[in-house]
């Protein structure tokens, strides 16, 4: 079945079940990455989005409820960074590093 999501004020026909869930789609069809899996139950947030302004568990969401809505979603974009050769991430755990 087609169905066109309205994703960050564009158009996306996407040919999926209506019963996939949003995540899905706008990962695997739309190609925005940033909106992230989680825990698949709903609890953890990573796979929020905002549909018509209210925040929405992606995961959790089939794309056939919000057919014609406006949706939010995260892009995905490289990270420009002053790197230094060897330096860690900012932000994430080290393993093996422990706390001084």
């Amino acid at each position: 079945m087609s169905v066109t999501l309205k994703v960050n004020g564009v158009d996306h026909p996407v040919d999926v079940s209506p019963d996939t869930p949003l995540l899905w789609a706008i990962r695997d069809h739309v190609q925005l990455t940033g909106t992230k899996f989680g825990c698949g139950l709903a609890q953890c947030g990573a796979c929020t989005v905002h549909v018509d302004g209210q925040p929405t568990r992606s995961c959790v969401t089939p794309v056939s409820a919000v057919e014609g809505k406006a949706i939010s979603a995260r892009h995905a974009g490289r990270r420009r960074s002053r790197r230094v050769a060897g330096a860690g991430r900012r932000n994430h755990c080290q393993p093996g590093r422990g706390s001084r």
